[in-house]
């Protein structure tokens, strides 16, 4: 039968046809999950626009008062996942009864870094019901009477790490009869950071019917050990979210450099002079050290970066992100304490896959003349620096922290482990965002050649590197050879030489003591007189120049003939037109002209032989 065709030429239905209509399933929006109002008001404002994988599924399940494990990758979503669900039952009890104030939700996380994070995030989603919902971070450092005063108000939701809220319920300051969500994050952390105790004796004190809901970033034996402890009503509901990010296009670039031990500092030296890599960057290195060796390092190149460690003070490194994420720097040099320095314990743990005798040699073998200067062995460690050494517990740059709109991480050392490698470059390419992963590894048959660079932890780098390779394989990600023309920085060995040279063990030692005590003095204290004087604070800046080294002003600047082909366009900056003035005859402007003639005589004189115009009879007089 003959059809009549509508105005596309498409054939019209007739009637007795069947009509099979096929609709698109539609994504879920945060308007689709029955939220609050007043949150779903923040969630506009803080302009996100669809929930991610992790969002859509947890969100649902937690508003249904079900336990839930999640596993989602770094920069997924995971804090806002938890904090609707919990905002929104508070609210709606809130409501529905009124009653005592208690605390309803307790967040426990692993570091007090992520802490604040997650305070802020709180604190940015309960903005229209601010006069509702109150929180409380207990993990700042101050004085236990204000902590406590803060407690005594009752906060709605409190966030802590395992010991600080255990310290306060034995103090019977928390109290947690009445609470209704617990929430563990990076739930594969908790355990490892030495909170096995402290975990159990708040397992012990909740009460029956309390919701736990956990993130983690991997599903691990700890995980298991946590869900046995707090999910007593039975198995939690376990997503694991690795087939959605497997078929998600995958927006991380990853990158590998064989390089000598040296190299590595030519290496960092002109990807940064030369703008090879533009964006935000984090190095991450071995140890606090190697922190301030590759500060001291570049800045005598005029290239400023800021350092993160645990050596320094909890509010100093808070700043420095906060600065970090809002454009105020573009290089931060870490170092990943909870993978390589942590606390004494855990790190001999570790580092016992090394043989003793084996490892003892290599101590006693890089006691070397560095930089022209034998290392002190005798001598002690600053107090400052050793003061401060003990409190790492709590902090890993490489876990946690959001870090935003990083263009690239870069492995100046290789980590020791593949989850720590995973780790650190999540940091980049969060949230739909493109980012690169560069590593350097220094081969077996390279390693030891130039002892003032060489530490331990680059013997095992063909060994872990490996073992990268495999884990990301089974992600579905590819790591590539970055190529890059050696041959190229030939010109640069005779600068970077010198450079290296003067960055001295006792330069480094300085420089660590130096930056501590800076940071100690620029404490919270000092806020009210930096707001009265903002002038003041480019004297906070964590970028500053250290001069623990001899400063050559040469090396700032490259010359033409040392760059290489297409380098010239990279190192040209248009600095727009720059007028000429020409400097006023004493004596002949608008004024008048009067001018001192002693002043007058000793500004003509300036730059002749002091002894040809010496006056024996003074100043002013013949």
């Amino acid at each position: 039968m003959k059809r009549k065709l509508n105005e596309d030429d498409i054939p019209e239905p007739v009637a007795g046809d069947e009509v099979v209509t096929t609709q698109t399933p539609s994504k879920p929006s945060f308007g689709s999950f029955g939220l609050d109002a007043r949150l779903l008001q923040a969630v506009t404002r803080e302009k996100f626009s669809a929930p991610t994988p992790v969002q859509s599924k947890t969100i649902p399940l937690a508003l249904n008062g079900q336990d839930v494990l999640a596993r989602a990758k770094t920069g997924s979503g995971k804090t806002l996942a938890y904090l609707l669900p919990v905002l929104h039952s508070i609210l709606l009890r809130k409501e529905s009864k009124k009653s005592a104030k208690h605390t309803s939700a307790l967040i426990l996380v692993p570091t007090k870094e992520l802490a604040t994070q997650v305070t802020a995030t709180l604190q940015a989603f309960t903005s229209f019901c601010s006069q509702a919902i109150r929180s409380e971070n207990i993990t700042r450092a101050e004085d236990d009477a204000v902590t406590k005063s803060r407690l005594a108000e009752v906060p709605d939701v409190v966030v802590a790490t395992p010991s600080r809220a255990h310290l306060w319920v034995n103090n019977q300051i928390l109290k947690l009869q009445e609470l209704k969500h617990l929430v563990i994050d990076e739930a594969d952390l908790v355990l490892s950071y030495g909170y096995e105790e402290d975990l159990q004796s708040l397992a012990s004190i909740l009460p029956s019917g309390v919701q736990t809901i956990m993130m983690s970033a991997t599903l691990r034996t700890e995980t298991s050990t946590l869900t046995s402890l707090f999910c007593k009503s039975g198995e939690p509901t376990i997503l694991d979210l690795s087939a959605e990010e497997a078929a998600e296009k995958p927006t991380l670039s990853q990158y590998i450099v064989r390089t000598a031990e040296e190299d590595k500092f030519l290496l960092i030296y002109a990807i940064f002079k030369l703008q090879l890599i533009k964006g935000k960057v984090i190095v991450f290195v071995a140890d606090v050290d190697r922190c301030y060796r590759v500060k001291l390092f570049l800045e005598q190149f005029g290239i400023r970066a800021c350092v993160l460690n645990a050596e320094l003070p909890v509010n100093s490194r808070l700043h420095t992100v906060d600065q970090f994420n809002k454009g105020l720097y573009d290089l931060i040099i870490a170092a990943d304490e909870a993978e390589v320095v942590g606390e004494d314990t855990p790190r001999r743990k570790k580092r016992k896959a090394i043989p003793e005798e084996e490892e003892a040699g290599e101590d006693n073998d890089a006691r070397h003349v560095e930089g022209g200067e034998e290392k002190d062995e005798d001598q002690p460690e600053s107090t400052p620096v050793r003061a401060a050494r003990g409190n790492n517990k709590e902090f890993g740059v490489s876990r946690g922290i959001d870090f935003r709109r990083v263009s690239c991480v870069l492995n100046f050392d290789l980590p020791t482990t593949a989850k720590s490698y995973t780790h650190r470059v999540g940091r980049t390419a969060r949230g739909g965002q493109m980012g690169m992963a560069l590593s350097f590894y220094v081969p077996k048959e390279l390693y030891r050649k130039h002892k003032p660079t060489t530490i331990l932890q680059c013997a095992n780098d063909e060994a872990v590197l490996s073992k990268i390779k495999t884990r990301q394989e089974e992600r579905g990600a590819k790591i590539e050879e970055w190529t890059f023309d050696m041959a190229k920085l030939e010109a640069f060995r005779y600068r970077f030489t010198d450079a290296l040279r003067s960055v001295t063990r006792i330069a480094v030692r300085e420089a660590r003591t130096r930056e501590l005590k800076h940071e100690l003095i620029n404490s919270e204290k000092l806020k009210r007189h930096f707001e009265e004087n903002p002038e003041d604070l480019r004297h906070l800046r964590h970028d500053r120049e250290s001069h623990a080294v001899r400063q050559q002003a040469h090396l700032r600047h490259v010359p033409d003939y040392l760059l290489p082909e297409g380098g010239k366009r990279a190192m040209k900056k248009d600095v727009g037109f720059v007028g000429i003035r020409k400097d006023e005859v004493h004596g002949k402007g608008k004024k008048g002209g009067r001018m001192g003639k002693g002043r007058t005589a000793m500004r003509k004189g300036k730059g002749m032989d002091p002894l040809k115009s010496l006056n024996m009879r003074g100043r002013g007089k013949k």
